[in-house]
């Protein structure tokens, strides 16, 4: 871009409309953002607008007149009317109070979010959307659904690769029902966690990705190789995301990621601030992924739950989400993004750097985590015994009794334990 004395064509463009902008009536301004993109040449139209704000129509508008003879263009006379400050169209979410969560309300409980990036993206289409929100009684174009999916945070994304496996038939459907579960819970006041494994971390002196500030020429020296530290070992962080309050627990242990494991985090986020947040609860909603050390068929999670039932005296429904989906699970881009954005570019050089980093961790929407060092050993190989797992007072729901269950506390009463 080119400059004048130092000064940027935008930052000249801008500091001029800034002054004229109060002084000038609607007409006046335009032929001047007009005049001003013809003065500049070719990309002018881009440049003004992007400095002022105005619409790429508004300046053409002004060209349109501005190429017309001099004789031709009309002269402002007494009484004519030139638009007061504020006046034409008011934007449509003014126009129509709640067009904005309309919107929301049909995109969310089918979008698919990138968990790396805060921005979210939906694979409706723009025109499915407008239509949808005309029939509702907000009349739009797909350029206003786009605009506003734009106010609300959403972007249009390219294909990514992150398909663990063949999409399930009922992998929409399945997501419809843990969105219908998600604001059953909320709206009885009952708790909804997510839960999930964060990559397993190296503690040492190992190189972690991304940058952090530093003087310049005097980055922190790391390990030249990733050899594991048999006296620091690794981190297991296991996370806990309360959905309705944005609160965050992870426990970060130090052995093995078991169902064991994942359940004693679960019940020390209880402990610590479920109980305090839902004093009158009597029941819980789980999110998780369908593998791992809460996969759906995992016996030793569902005997783990069982224990933890009867503790807390919670019924305990768990909503699992379908094969090849574990990366839109809400806790990986609401809570473990951001604690991998916290700690870029810093080694993690002992568990207690990490239990701070990830602690310390918060957001612009108001995120907030409590860390815990869990060193309790937690060994691999147990097997459950049938008639241990038939002593679970268990009930399957009738959509995908897999993926959808409660645990209640107490034993399994006698007629579902014979049949």
């Amino acid at each position: 871009m080119k400059s004048h004395e130092g000064i940027s064509e935008h930052d000249l463009v801008q500091a001029t409309y800034q002054k004229l902008s109060s002084l000038l009536d609607e007409r006046s301004l335009r032929l001047w953002a007009a005049a001003t993109a013809q003065a500049l040449g070719r990309g002018g139209i881009t440049l003004v607008a992007r400095s002022t704000r105005m619409t790429r129509a508004r300046i053409g508008d002004g060209l349109a007149e501005l190429r017309q003879p001099a004789e031709a263009l009309p002269r402002k006379r007494r009484g004519d009317r030139i638009r007061r400050r504020g006046g034409g169209r008011k934007p449509i979410d003014e126009r129509f109070p709640g067009v904005l969560e309309a919107l929301e309300a049909l995109v969310e409980p089918l979008s698919r979010g990138d968990p790396m990036s805060a921005l979210r993206w939906t694979c409706k289409s723009l025109r499915h959307l407008a239509v949808e929100m005309t029939r509702q009684g907000y009349p739009m174009s797909q350029t206003t659904v786009a605009k506003l999916l734009g106010k609300l945070g959403y972007s249009l994304q390219a294909n990514r690769k992150s398909e663990e496996g063949d999409s399930h038939p009922d992998r929409d459907a399945q997501f419809e029902h843990i969105n219908a579960c998600c604001e059953q819970f909320v709206d009885r006041g009952q708790p909804v966690i997510s839960v999930d494994t964060k990559k397993k971390e190296l503690v040492g002196s190992y190189k972690n990705a991304g940058r952090e500030w530093e003087r310049k020429g005097c980055p922190e020296e790391v390990r030249v190789h990733d050899f594991p530290d048999e006296e620091l070992g690794k981190a297991i962080p296991y996370g806990v995301l309360d959905l309705a309050r944005n609160e965050g627990w992870v426990s970060v242990g130090t052995d093995h990621d078991t169902s064991e494991f994942a359940v004693q985090t679960i019940l020390n986020w209880w402990r610590q601030m479920g109980r305090t947040a839902y004093p009158e609860a009597t029941e819980l909603l789980v999110t998780a992924d369908g593998g791992g050390s809460n996969g759906t068929r995992v016996r030793l999670w569902k005997v783990a739950l069982q224990r933890l039932s009867d503790e807390t005296g919670l019924s305990i429904s768990v909503c699992h989400f379908p094969p090849g989906t574990s990366k839109w699970n809400k806790i990986e881009h609401r809570m473990f993004s951001h604690i991998t954005q916290n700690w870029r570019g810093r080694p993690l050089v002992s568990h207690e750097v990490i239990v701070n980093l990830i602690g310390n961790t918060r957001t612009a929407k108001g995120l907030s985590i409590q860390a815990e060092l869990d060193t309790n050993a937690y060994p691999t190989g147990i097997k459950v015994s049938a008639t241990d797992f038939a002593a679970v007072n268990l009930d399957r729901d009738d959509f995908h009794g897999d993926w959808n269950y409660t645990i209640r506390p107490g034993p399994r009463p006698i007629d579902r334990l014979v049949s």
